[in-house]
């Protein structure tokens, strides 16, 4: 079985977005993971393996302190290893793009938490960029919206423990924590057989 069996011809791509605000016109991208969505043999979705990437801040974007202090990101700190963004989006798209002729897919679909918030953001940077997106431009699939389905939760961290997976609240509001999460939650949604 393929993916795209699953969701009419979609892959599935979890991201997670850490910004420096809630503008995606002016604010900037800090951080990034995507995790492609796979099927086994007998149909059950998993995560593969995240591409993570700490972003430079585009120049003259804005940095909102509040922002900062929310997502607890350093953009000093060296041990970041930030690179730019457009680096960062062209090595995710040459996934997607990859893992889209591999599984038949006719576009790639965004999962996340709130989606609407990373999709805005991703197309925003893809614009910047000068780059082709294999991303739907308005489609998600919102984990908000299957969380309070399934168990009348909105919030990440609560519908993590009603889900029964473990989840840590001093990792929160990491890109890469966020996404593997919410990627956790995704598939266990979409693993289970409706009543």
């Amino acid at each position: 079985m393929l993916v795209k069996d699953r969701i009419r011809g979609y892959l599935p791509v979890v991201i997670d977005i850490e910004t420096g605000g809630f503008n995606e016109k002016t604010d900037a991208i800090l951080e990034i993971c995507a995790i492609v969505i796979g099927v086994d043999k007998i149909g059950n979705l998993y995560p593969k393996e995240p591409q993570h990437f700490h972003i430079e801040p585009f120049k003259g974007s804005v940095l909102e302190p509040s922002a900062l202090k929310f997502n607890g990101i350093d953009i000093d700190n060296p041990l970041r290893m930030a690179i730019k963004e457009v680096d960062a989006i062209k090595q995710i798209h040459t996934k997607v793009y990859a893992e889209l002729k591999q599984e038949s897919c006719t576009r790639a679909i965004l999962v996340g938490h709130n989606a609407f918030f990373d999709l805005s953001f991703l197309r925003a940077t893809t614009g910047r960029c000068k780059l082709k997106s294999p991303f739907h431009q308005f489609s998600t699939i919102d984990t908000v919206s299957l969380s309070a389905l399934y168990y009348g939760e909105t919030v990440l961290a609560k519908a993590m423990r009603k889900a029964n997976i473990e989840w840590d609240d001093a990792c929160a509001h990491s890109a890469l924590y966020d996404t593997q999460k919410t990627a956790e939650l995704f598939c266990k949604i979409f693993n289970t057989k409706p009543i």
